[in-house]
Parts: structure tokens; sequence; C-alpha cells
């Protein structure tokens, strides 16, 4: 039987009674990340890294039982062995390895490679079976370096001040959105936040995350103060009545499906900006190649053709169903969860 299973309800290591990002109510469960698809409302017992703690508990309540444990520190559970390593996702995310009479594996959750400042980096783990995202498991994804895409966002913002305009930028509120707020030119001017934005920032801030100063977008705001101003706020907010108090502004996406400049015009959106939290087909490729796994398991993205190249480069590959998501452009059990305006 193998160490790791999926079922009705999720990845399930069967030896320990335990489960990996669940997407039904079960006993005890191991989270990757906060983000919905993967952090589920229902468990009785939660272990995640302390990162994650506040956010999980700000979005499923603050009255669930969960444990935070750190990078590294070791738990074992009926005789297998669980660990969270850096998964480079979001803060707090984490790869989970799981490891018993001399198997290993590692269920990665999301991840990328590339450091954005704000997770701490991927780090790869050896393993013989290795369970992986591959949301941007094609070739024509190939992502800039984030100096690159945030001197473009900087520039755009300059402009649009100049122009007397606001600068609107939608991107998830867990993750994405601190992102942006960190790497952006902060003195180019203020920067507003949609409230599940700062709902999430002042979580993180509990956390530890360090972030430039943010301004909470309130009712009864003068809206003169937007001009020149960056507003940050989930993909949720576009075309949404809250959205029409920023005009005139000049609106922004931060996805990686940016890079296809269909996505950016069907969204109505001036400008697109391929930032994404996962990573593209190379930092797959590499992450995959670097943990040495005899097996790679894709659950959710571009499974059937990325499964199908790991076949044929000589990496032995299957895909197997799950309820994660990943990134979407389009409205999303993530997206919905952020909500309207506050």
């Amino acid at each position: 039987m193998p160490l790791l299973q999926f079922n009705d309800s999720g990845i399930f290591c069967e030896q320990a009674n335990v489960y990996i990002d669940p997407w039904k109510k079960v006993d005890r469960a191991i989270i990757t990340h906060a983000h919905a698809d993967h952090s589920r409302w229902g468990m009785k017992h939660y272990l995640a890294h302390h990162m994650s703690i506040p956010v999980m508990k700000l979005r499923l309540g603050q009255d669930i039982s969960v444990q935070g444990i750190e990078y590294g520190e070791k738990l074992i559970i009926n005789g297998v062995e669980f660990s969270l390593h850096p998964a480079g996702h979001i803060p707090g995310s984490a790869q989970i390895r799981v490891s018993y009479k001399g198997e290993t594996w590692v269920v990665s959750g999301d991840y990328k490679t590339e450091a954005d400042g704000i997770s701490t980096p991927f780090e790869p783990v050896k393993c013989n079976t290795f369970i992986t995202e591959c949301t941007f498991g094609l070739p024509v994804y190939h992502w800039k370096p984030q100096e690159e895409i945030f001197n473009e966002i900087n520039l755009w913002w300059k402009k649009n001040k100049e122009e007397g305009l606001t600068t609107f930028i939608t991107a998830y509120s867990l993750g994405k959105a601190q992102r942006v707020i960190k790497n952006i030119d902060a003195s180019i001017g203020k920067i507003f936040t949609h409230g599940a934005v700062e709902n999430t920032n002042e979580a993180l801030r509990v956390g530890g995350l360090k972030l430039p100063e943010t301004i909470r977008v309130e009712r009864g705001m003068d809206k003169n103060q937007f001009k020149g101003s960056l507003v940050v706020a989930p993909p949720s907010a576009i075309n949404s009545p809250w959205m029409k108090q920023f005009k005139p502004a000049s609106l922004g996406i931060a996805s990686g499906w940016m890079q296809l400049r269909g996505t950016r015009r069907r969204r109505a959106a001036d400008r697109g900006f391929a930032l994404s939290d996962h990573a593209d087909w190379n930092g797959l490729l590499s992450a995959i190649k670097a943990t040495e796994a005899e097996t790679v398991i894709t659950t959710h993205g571009y499974t059937n053709v990325f499964s199908k190249y790991l076949n044929e480069i000589g990496i032995r590959s299957m895909e197997e169903k799950t309820l994660f998501t990943g990134e979407s452009i389009d409205s999303t059990e993530e997206d919905k969860l952020e909500g309207e305006a506050a």
C-alpha cells in the first residue's frame, strides 16, 4: 500500500490517520498553506506552519484547534515522521515531508522557486515520490525576474500619478497583495487597501511579516486623496460598485495569466503584469529534478501535458484528481472568500 493515498476526502496517510490539505471534514489535517482551496473549514484539528495560523484563524474562525510548528521541526505520528519545508508560495507556505520505513513522500502544495521578499524561499526536499502542482505547466509560461515586473509597475504608477489617475491593481488578498505592497516603490505615493487585503495584512503582521504602511479604504473617505495613489484590491473588486469611487483610474491585474494578452483584454484591464506565486515551466522542472524523485504525481493545473512530458524525459509520472484550483483569473473559491468591500 502506498504511503499516501488519494481518496474522496483528500491526500491520506493511513498509517498515521492524517490528511494533507483535505477538502472534506476529517479529524486531523496538516495544511500546506492558508489559501482557501488548501485550508478548508470543518477539521477537528489542524497543523500548519506558525506563520499560517493568524490567517487561518481570520478565515476559518478564532476558535479552530490548530498547532503551529517551524520549518524542519519533526513530528512523529504512529511511527510516521512529518516535517514542513519552505514552499516559497506565500508566507507560511510549506511542503509536507512524510517518511516511514525508509520511504519518503513530499506533498508540495503550491510553490514557486523565485524568492519574493515575503516568503521563506523554496527548498527542494529529496524524496522517493513528489506530489506537485502544475498550474502553469506549459512551456509558454516563463516569468520575467521579479525586479523587472516591479520596475514596470512603478513606471505605470508614476505615469498615472502625473496624469491625475488612481492606480488600481488587483491581486489575491493573501500572498500576491502583500508581495505587491512589499516590493513596490512606496515613495511614489500612498498605498490604500481593500478591506480583505488589509485584514490579511493585519493577520500577517501579527505573524511577524513586515510591510510598508497601508491605509484601509473606509466609507466616507475624501475621494480626492486617491488620485495619484495606489489601491490594492482582490480580483473580486473589478467592476464592482466599490471600485467606482476611485475613478478616474487605471486598472492593472497581477497574475500569471497576464502573460497571455487575450486574458488581459477579456478582463478590460489597462495593464497586465505576469506576476505569479506559482512556479513557471522551468521552475517546475528544476524543482522536480532537485528532489531526485523516482515518481512524480501531478495534482492540479496542466496535469496531462506536464505528466506526459515528465514521462518522455524519463521521470515516471501520473495524474491524480484533487479539488485544488491553483491560480485563476476568474471567480474562484479564493476570490469569493475575499468578498465585498469593508
